[in-house]
């Protein structure tokens, strides 16, 4: 049975990447996690900053407080994992500009890594990859909400955009419709909502619910550096929030934003398809949660997915699966 791994926010830049100039590039994942993340036929991640040693702080935003870039050997830190597709589709993929984007999108592709929510002109950016996993075909969908100021246009370097909070776009639903054609399983991908938020707003629901009727098998989210609980329909999982999965951030004591969880999913599987893995982001380096850490999800994970409707068994200290309730 297939059995894919998602992670949310992976950021390669600043700290993290000062830290790659001085140790391998798979060290920033703990060796627990690289050992379980070999056992997944493929890892799907959102890249949260650009690859390349070229490009300036983009101008297109005024005030933008923080530039993300990593080098480019930094795909060697993906792979370390089995990271074979990335969306680009979030507010950091053009921070240092089109030559930069242009440089992670040509790393991702010397390296095997299909990138999906970014390129020059509309239909580059919103055209999703296929990757095969275990014998299965599997789209990838990405989209961001913000910035608006990123959004790709006729002849123009830029991500996947649209304002979700007026619902779905048709350009995206008939790009997860035409997916669904030739692939065995379809996620969509959502950079989506603000910073910090603790759940998933209604307008959020609103739209899962049209990704998963245009054909999605699954949606699984991330921009608000915290995991949030888990929905489920007839069609399947909804992942609102993934959390972060490497970096180099402040930690909020309250909505604990170092810790995340790899959520792996075996499509087919029926009511025992997903599970939670829980992970804990230091500085610069992701191990999997234990002790207080593992107790702390566990309970943010039993109340956030109770609220959503769906309930989670504890299978080991940082391991748990969810079920529709």
């Amino acid at each position: 049975m297939t059995a894919i791994g998602l992670l949310g926010d992976v950021m390669l830049g600043r700290g993290v990447a000062a830290e790659l100039q001085y140790r391998p590039c798979e060290e920033v994942w703990d060796p627990s996690v690289r050992a379980l993340a070999a056992t997944l036929d493929l890892v799907v991640c959102n890249l949260e900053c650009c690859l390349s040693d070229r490009g300036r702080p983009t101008s297109r935003i005024s005030g933008k407080p923080f530039f993300f870039r990593g080098p480019s050997a930094g795909i060697a830190a993906l792979q370390a994992i089995g990271v074979r597709a990335i969306s680009l589709a979030n507010n950091h993929a053009l921070d240092f500009g089109p030559r930069a984007l242009a440089d992670t999108l040509a790393t991702a592709a010397a390296a095997g890594v299909a990138a999906a929510g970014a390129g020059r002109g509309l239909r580059a950016a919103r055209r999703p990859v296929v990757v095969s996993a275990g014998g299965c075909r599997v789209g990838l969908v990405a989209v961001t909400d913000h910035p608006r100021e990123y959004a790709a246009g006729p002849g123009r370097w830029g991500v996947a955009y649209a304002d979700l909070r007026d619902g779905a776009p048709d350009w995206l639903l008939r790009e997860i419709a035409a997916v669904r054609e030739r692939c065995d399983v379809v996620i969509a991908f959502p950079h989506w909502g603000p910073n910090m938020a603790a759940g998933p707003a209604p307008w959020q629901h609103g739209v899962a619910a049209e990704l998963q009727s245009a054909g999605a098998d699954l949606v699984a989210g991330h921009s608000a550096h915290i995991s949030h609980g888990v929905g489920w329909t007839a069609r399947g999982p909804l992942l609102y929030d993934l959390g972060d999965a490497l970096d180099d951030y402040a930690i909020d004591p309250v909505l604990r934003n170092d810790l995340g969880v790899l959520a792996v999913w075996r499509p087919g599987q029926a009511e025992d398809q997903l599970q939670l893995i829980g992970l804990r982001l230091e500085y610069a380096r992701t191990a999997l949660a234990a002790g207080a850490d593992a107790e702390w999800l566990a309970a943010r994970l039993e109340r956030a997915c109770r609220e959503q409707g769906t309930h989670v068994e504890r299978e080991d200290e940082h391991v748990f699966r969810v079920r529709p309730a």
